[in-house]
């Protein structure tokens, strides 16, 4: 009875003595608009409506004194990939625990500058992309 009493204690112990989580990441505010977005999708000579069906709709407009708009495209994306590992242990008498972990930040941004002629056609466009 002892043996079996014990060999179900070892069981247990083999169980939990060990426990990892895997790394887990998420991202906030990130969005579609990318540099290769930009790239492909605008040229010299769109309409606003294509921009926007293409981008979506910019933070900010402004005119000129000419009354030709530019629209403003500013993009943050931030990566949280955070790491834990831990083990934990029991016996009758004896008990405890140790976790560990770590967190990687990661920050994108993309601005992305649209100007418009008189007609509402794009006549020149600008783009500028960090990440730290």
């Amino acid at each position: 009875m002892i043996r079996i009493i014990l060999l179900g204690f070892a069981v247990l112990l083999g169980l939990s003595a060990c426990g990892g989580v895997p790394q887990q990441s998420y991202t906030e505010g990130e969005q579609n608009l990318t540099v290769g977005t930009v790239q492909k999708e605008i040229h010299i000579g769109m309409s606003g409506a294509e921009v926007a069906a293409a981008m979506g709709s910019p933070n900010i407009v402004t005119t000129d004194k000419k009354r030709r708009e530019t629209w403003i495209y500013d993009k943050i994306s931030q990566q949280v990939r955070a790491r834990r590992s831990g083990a934990y242990g029991t016996l009758i008498l004896f008990s405890g625990s140790s976790e560990t972990g770590s967190l990687d930040r990661s920050q994108r941004t993309l601005t992305v500058i649209i100007k418009f002629d008189e007609n509402g056609l794009v006549r020149d466009f600008a783009y500028h992309t960090s990440r730290f």
